[in-house]
């Protein structure tokens, strides 16, 4: 599903910097507009239709789209990255990816490399969702794993147990 990704441009006061950059939404059902087109301004603030990026489903990963739809606040997690060098110059990022699996988000997230912000989900793009678990989801029961059976007397690596080597300095008295 084709979405727009709608990013702010936002004043701050801080020391350090004087703006942030971050995405705060997504449209759907329009045409694909030119990349970085200005669509309203405030005081502080400009907000940009930033790209048009394919939202894509994985029949793997229906576990987290049904968490995702289950929380209460559904999203589409925007992830922004440095833009290239040989992209517009008033933009320092670029739109690389828009997701609904908050387990991938996280795993941008953990990078740090990246600006990583949930958006709100539009209604129809969370029945599409849902439409989509309902038909691929297959639950899936948790198996513990057994440790395998482990002879401590049994020398390996070519070296003498730990316990062994104890018992054999006690009786030679060097422990």
């Amino acid at each position: 599903m084709p979405v727009g990704i709608v990013v702010a441009r936002e004043e701050i006061d801080s020391p350090w910097q004087d703006h942030i950059w971050r995405p705060v939404g997504v449209v759907t059902g329009v045409p694909e507009l030119f990349q970085w087109k200005e669509l309203m301004r405030g005081e502080g603030w400009v907000h940009y239709y930033a790209a048009t990026l394919p939202l894509e489903l994985f029949a793997k990963e229906t576990e987290a789209y049904k968490h995702n739809l289950e929380s209460g606040q559904p999203a589409l997690y925007i992830v922004l990255s440095e833009a290239d060098e040989d992209g517009p110059a008033d933009f320092p990022y670029e739109v690389h990816l828009v997701t609904a699996s908050p387990f991938e988000a996280q795993d941008y997230l953990d990078s740090g490399e990246e600006i990583v912000e949930p958006v709100e989900m539009p209604k129809g793009v969370a029945l599409w969702i849902g439409g989509f678990v309902e038909a691929h989801h297959v639950e899936r029961t948790f198996k513990k794993r057994k440790r395998d059976e482990v002879k401590v007397e049994e020398h390996k690596f070519g070296q003498e147990p730990i316990f062994e080597t104890r018992q054999r300095l006690r009786r030679n008295g060097d422990g």
